[in-house]
Parts: C-alpha cells; sequence; structure tokens
C-alpha cells in the first residue's frame, strides 16, 4: 500500500498568475490593437515634439501664406498641409492642436474614471439609502443627453482648456459610475470580503485593498475607450464655438474656423477631420482588445 507523502507546509503553494508580459504578449498578437498603439505613440510623439517638427508658430500669419486673392494655399512643398484662412499652417496647427485633444482627453477622462469609480464603489458597497441616492442622481445625470448637458455646462462657464476638460468630466462619468457599482455589488457579497469583516478590516481597507484591485481591468479599459469619447466630445463643443477658444489650436475649432471653405479649401476640414477620427479610432481598437485580454473568461483559453 502506497502511503501519499504530505506536502511541505513549508513550502508556499506556487499559485498560478498570469504576469504582465504575458499580457503585451497577447495585446500586441492583435494586428489591429498594435495599428491603434502605433497611431496613439505617433500622435503622442507629434504633439511633444511639435516645436521640432515644425519651423512655424501655430499662431504665425505668414505674408505669403495665402494667395494673391486672399484665399488659403494648397499643400505644397513648403505647406505640406496647405494653409487656413488666415495663411497660418495648417499641419502646425494640426500638431500643436493634438496636445490639446490629449490633454483634455487624459485629464478629462481621468476625473470622469476617478468621480465614476468612487461614486460606484460607494454606492455598490454600502447600498441601502446611501446606495440608492447616488445610483438615483446617477441614472438622473444620464437621462439628459450628454451633448447638450455639455453645451449647456460650456455655455454658463468660461470656455477654456481646463473648463473643457471639467465639463466632459462632469458628463462622462455617469457609464463608469453604472458598471463599477455593478461590479462592486457582486464582489461586496464574495466570502473573501466577508472573511475581511469577519476579522475586523476597516471599510477603507476593504474597498481599496480588496475590492478596487479586482476593479482594475475595468477601469483600465473603460479609461481607454472613455478618451476616444472625449476626444470627440471636445471636437464637437470646439466645433460649436463653445470649447477650447482660438487662438489655441484644437482640432475641432480648426475645423470651426475654416468651415466657410469647406468647397473651396476642402483640405482645411480634411486633414484635422482625419486626425480627430484617428485618435479615436485607435483607442478604441485598444481599449477592445485591452477588454478582451483582461476578461477573466479568456483565461486559459488558446
Amino acid at each position: 500500500m502506497t502511503v501519499p507523502i504530505a506536502p511541505d507546509l513549508a513550502t508556499p503553494a506556487v499559485m498560478p498568475a498570469r504576469p504582465r508580459a504575458g499580457i503585451w504578449r497577447r495585446l500586441l498578437r492583435r494586428k489591429l490593437a498594435v495599428l491603434g498603439l502605433v497611431i496613439i505613440v505617433l500622435t503622442v510623439a507629434g504633439a511633444i515634439l511639435a516645436p521640432w517638427l515644425t519651423a512655424y508658430d501655430p499662431n504665425e500669419q505668414m505674408f505669403d501664406g495665402l494667395t494673391l486673392e486672399g484665399a488659403p494655399l494648397p499643400p505644397s512643398e513648403k505647406f505640406w498641409l496647405g494653409t487656413d484662412l488666415l495663411g497660418r499652417d495648417l499641419a502646425t496647427r494640426i500638431l500643436y492642436g493634438a496636445r490639446t485633444s490629449l490633454i483634455i482627453g487624459i485629464v478629462a477622462n481621468g476625473a470622469a474614471l476617478l468621480i465614476g469609480t468612487l461614486v460606484g464603489m460607494t454606492a455598490g458597497y454600502f447600498k441601502g439609502w446611501i446606495g440608492s441616492v447616488l445610483m438615483r442622481f446617477t441614472d438622473l445625470m444620464m437621462a439628459f443627453p450628454a451633448l447638450l448637458l455639455a453645451i449647456c455646462l460650456a455655455a454658463i462657464l468660461q470656455p477654456s482648456l481646463w473648463i473643457v476638460a471639467l465639463v466632459i468630466a462632469l458628463v462622462n462619468w455617469v457609464q463608469t459610475a453604472r458598471v463599477i457599482y455593478t461590479e462592486t455589488s457582486s464582489l461586496a457579497e464574495r466570502e473573501f470580503i466577508d472573511a475581511e469583516r469577519t476579522i475586523g478590516a476597516g471599510t477603507g481597507r476593504i474597498l481599496f485593498r480588496h475590492i478596487l484591485p479586482h476593479l482594475l481591468p475595468t477601469i483600465i479599459v473603460w479609461g481607454t475607450l472613455g478618451i476616444s469619447t472625449t476626444v470627440l466630445l471636445e471636437a464637437t463643443l470646439s466645433y460649436l464655438g463653445i470649447g477650447v477658444q482660438p487662438p489655441t489650436a484644437s482640432w475641432g475649432n480648426i475645423i470651426f474656423e475654416n468651415q466657410t471653405y469647406f468647397q473651396a479649401a476642402p483640405w482645411l476640414v480634411f486633414f484635422p477631420g482625419m486626425a480627430i477620427l484617428a485618435l479615436a479610432l485607435a483607442f478604441n481598437l485598444v481599449g477592445d482588445a485591452l477588454r478582451d485580454v483582461l476578461d477573466p473568461t479568456q483565461r486559459g483559453r488558446a
């Protein structure tokens, strides 16, 4: 009779874990995700290196930047993407406009994630009247059309770079709060949370040491997908004239300023429009790939 050998209790069990390198490998296997990452990296590099990539100032009105009739110049060897209605280099303004879109995208989306995560975690963990009040307020905010609410807030406040970021954050947090609330409500009923309460762990420890780590994949995915929504909303507000104000370059206000030349000089609308489309698409591609890679149901699959 063979006697089973007891495992060495002094040797810690090796728990299977998926290293971060594995996440990157799975992400880089997806061609569309790689395409999105390339577009994002190029956009960020162009925004940071804008002073070294162009010899012009984004607000410089050049004497040779217009035709004799005062019309914008088409793309040429000197002005790669042409000039706008004031004789400014369009490529330069698009590069500097990338800074505006990225700053607002990151700041506004980060603030929206923070607000939505705190509201969702609080409502999902405490439930009761606290959860009911917070989620009914969230439902009330979701009932308003996001664009209409953003237009109202932007019209009331003095439009500027940071005000636009604040307005977008106040509009976009509700979807995150709803998703985080659902996941927190499920996690709060798990056995390991009951065990933490039994040993006397405080609310802060349970929320930030045990529940929040389980929410990070969802937060990362929503954070990535939310940047594209933020970029589009900022461009829309700027196009309507209540976003980032000229002469600060923004992809939305570049289209707004030059829309009267849509037929005579279509490049003035086409190039900034393509920049908005490419960046929003890139973040969506990366966000979709991250959602698949970080999805627990995909673990262990080939």
